[in-house]
C-alpha cells in the first residue's frame, strides 16, 4: 500500500485533500485510481488508512477509513548531536539510517575542529521524510539548525547526557550506564574529535564520557553506532 507524509492531518478528519505535489505523484506517477487504498503518516504518531474518493492530479480527495495514534511508539527518547561531515552525503546517509533504526531528535553540532559549519536543514529534512516513508515510521525526527557546542551545553536537557570521544581518560560503555526507557543525549564530534577543552566543558556540564568500541570510526559511523546501541539496549 502506498504511503504519504501528511503533517497537517488530524485524527478527527473524515476527509483529507493531498497537496498538489502529492496528488500529482499519486495520480500521474503511481497511477492510483478512485477507491485505491493508501496510508498516511502525520509525523506525530498517527497512521491513517484511506480510500481515494476523487483521483484528481492536483487535489486528490481521500476518505479516512481508520486511524491509529501512537503507532509504533518507542519506549525511550534519543537525541544525537553530531558534527556535520565535510562530505554532506555521509551526513545524509546517517540521517537516513538513523531514522530507519529509530531516533527522535538530531542537532547539527559546530565544534572547534568541525570540517563543515553550515548545512541546508530543509534539504536534510527531505532525506528524513523519505526515510520515515520507507521504514513506515509514524514519528518524524526533529532536525535542529546548526548550533555551537556552547549553545547546546546551555540548553537544558532532562535526561542522561553522554559524549563519545577518543581522548585518553575514563570512559564507559553504554550498556553499563544507560538508563533504559529514558531520555538520552549523545554528542558525536568531527573527524578530528572534540578538543580536550570541549571534552572538559561537556564533563563539567554533566555529560559522561563513553566509548563506542576500539575501532576508529568515521563521524557518521560513530553516530549510527550510538543510535543502534541505544535502540538495541531498549529492546526490553
Amino acid at each position: 500500500m502506498h504511503l504519504f507524509y501528511t503533517p497537517d492531518i488530524d485524527p478527527s478528519y473524515k476527509q483529507y485533500i493531498l497537496s498538489e505535489e502529492e496528488s500529482k505523484h499519486a495520480i500521474r506517477v503511481l497511477r492510483l485510481e478512485t477507491d485505491s487504498k493508501v496510508q498516511l503518516i502525520d509525523g506525530r504518531g498517527g497512521l491513517y488508512e484511506a480510500l481515494i474518493a476523487d483521483a484528481h492530479p492536483k487535489r486528490t480527495i481521500l476518505n479516512i477509513t481508520s486511524v491509529v495514534t501512537g503507532f509504533d511508539k518507542r519506549n525511550h527518547y534519543l537525541h544525537i548531536a553530531v558534527a556535520p561531515t565535510k562530505n554532506i552525503e555521509r551526513l545524509e546517509w546517517f540521517l537516513e539510517k538513523a531514522t530507519e533504526i529509530g531516533i527522535d531528535e538530531i542537532s547539527l553540532l559546530i565544534t572547534q575542529r568541525s570540517e563543515r559549519k553550515e548545512a541546508r536543514v530543509d534539504r536534510l529534512n527531505k532525506i528524513i521524510t523519505a526515510a520515515i516513508k520507507q521504514s513506515l515510521k509514524a514519528y518524524h525526527p526533529v532536525l535542529n539548525e546548526p548550533l555551537t557546542l556552547n549553545q547546546l551545553l546551555d540548553k537544558p536537557f532532562d535526561g542522561q547526557k553522554f559524549i563519545a570521544h577518543c581522548e585518553p581518560g575514563e570512559k564507559h560503555e553504554l550498556k553499563d550506564v544507560l538508563h533504559l526507557q529514558n531520555r538520552s543525549l549523545i554528542l558525536i564530534g568531527p573527524e578530528g574529535d572534540f578538543s580536550p577543552a570541549e571534552i572538559d566543558r561537556a564533563l563539567q556540564n554533566g555529560f559522561k564520557a563513553i566509548t563506542l568500541g576500539t575501532s576508529r570510526l568515521r563521524t557518521e559511523t560513530a553516530a549510527l553506532e550510538a543510535c543502534f546501541e541505544v535502540n538495541f539496549l531498549n529492546r526490553v
